[in-house]
């Protein structure tokens, strides 16, 4: 390995390291920039806290007297942690942000969240946005990610499909060497399947009957599986975030990103202000900052690197405008979502992939 690649797998590891502790909550206090602190904004979030650094001390830009409380967790953690402050009238951070958005709109369809009307100027889709309870902030494409120095160029997949026939030419090649969510694990990779499953049933059934075949390696976070990239355990990964692949890659010019022609999957991240938030203004202030035209320029810029409208980040193979191409496919914020949060659904989803990816997965 090269130096980058060296220093990208010890980032990795930390990264790995500090995942395992978020299950509990990781805490990070921003202080007020003026140094006097005259009010404090509580975030309980379920997103990469790097990505989201950026844009916390932005918006500390327009707030100086303003601390900003942070507390990170696993998609799942925040879900079940929303749930008990929603049930028993618990505190709760004054918003909560996840990747995992399905979860929080069963939160806002169980009564749990406070409606906000934004801002006139904020430009937001009608997808990414329910009941004015639950806001998508970011663009983000999910993409196959591999390794330049040990997948030929005549294998790299452009599609889904092409993933699928590339595990059947070359099934040693790519046994032990396919990596992913683990999706009972991960609440973010679940709804990444359970939308691949929706979007295009017959390829997404190949898809994972050729993946199990492979021996996939599994890990419950995008930084986990990129870290297995860079450290050559893993040569292909796919349903990756982009913004995590493209902060990787930044790292480690070795990594190389597709976004997959027969359609790609595009998430925003949501954020909620949930009924037992105690300073839901502060939580208000943040959301119109995130949906703001400033903050959708730093998020562009310097944390979530993907924009509707806006030409592909240097070096991602893409077309550059994924929505008039026609490959974007955006996961709508809103009641088709509770299908996936479904209780009943989930359980069998979940364990049908378990029936296929963990019969010879690589641990």
């Amino acid at each position: 390995m090269n130096s980058l690649r060296i220093l990208f797998t010890v980032f990795a590891v930390f990264v790995m390291s500090s995942s395992v502790g978020a299950i509990e909550g990781q805490r990070q206090v921003f202080p007020a920039l003026s140094g006097q602190e005259g009010a404090r904004l509580v975030i309980h979030a379920a997103t990469d806290l790097e990505a989201m650094r950026p844009l916390i001390l932005d918006f500390q830009e327009t707030a100086p007297d303003l601390a900003v409380d942070v507390t990170d967790y696993v998609t799942n953690d925040l879900f079940r942690e929303a749930q008990k402050a929603c049930a028993d009238g618990g505190r709760s951070g004054d918003i909560l942000l996840s990747s995992s958005v399905d979860q929080l709109v069963r939160l806002a369809n169980d009564g749990c969240a406070q409606a906000h009307r934004p801002l006139p100027t904020s430009r937001i889709k009608d997808w990414a946005n329910w009941r004015d309870e639950v806001f998508g902030f970011t663009f983000e494409p999910v993409v196959f990610v591999y390794d330049r120095s040990k997948v030929p160029s005549e294998d790299v997949p452009d599609s889904h499909e092409a993933l699928v026939d590339l595990l059947r030419r070359n099934p040693l090649r790519y046994h032990g060497r396919i990596g992913t969510y683990d999706i009972e694990a991960s609440g973010v990779g679940y709804l990444l399947a359970f939308n691949d499953s929706r979007q295009a049933p017959t390829t997404y059934g190949r898809l994972i009957e050729s993946v199990s075949r492979a021996a996939p390696v599994i890990r419950c976070c995008n930084n986990e599986v990129l870290g297995e990239l860079s450290s050559g355990a893993v040569r292909i990964a796919y349903n990756v975030l982009g913004s995590y692949a493209y902060a990787a890659a930044r790292l480690d010019p070795d990594l190389g990103i597709v976004v997959p022609r027969d359609y790609t999957l595009i998430l925003s991240r949501g954020a909620m202000i949930p009924k037992t938030a105690a300073n839901p203004a502060l939580g208000q202030r943040f959301l119109d900052y995130l949906l703001s035209e400033r903050g959708r320029a730093v998020a562009r810029e310097k944390s979530f690197f993907f924009a509707e409208g806006k030409p592909m980040p240097p070096g991602v193979d893409g077309p550059d405008d994924l929505m008039a191409s026609g490959v974007g496919r955006p996961i709508r914020i809103g009641p088709s979502l509770l299908a996936a949060q479904d209780d009943i659904q989930r359980r069998h989803f979940i364990g049908d992939w378990k029936r296929l990816i963990r019969n010879d997965v690589k641990r």
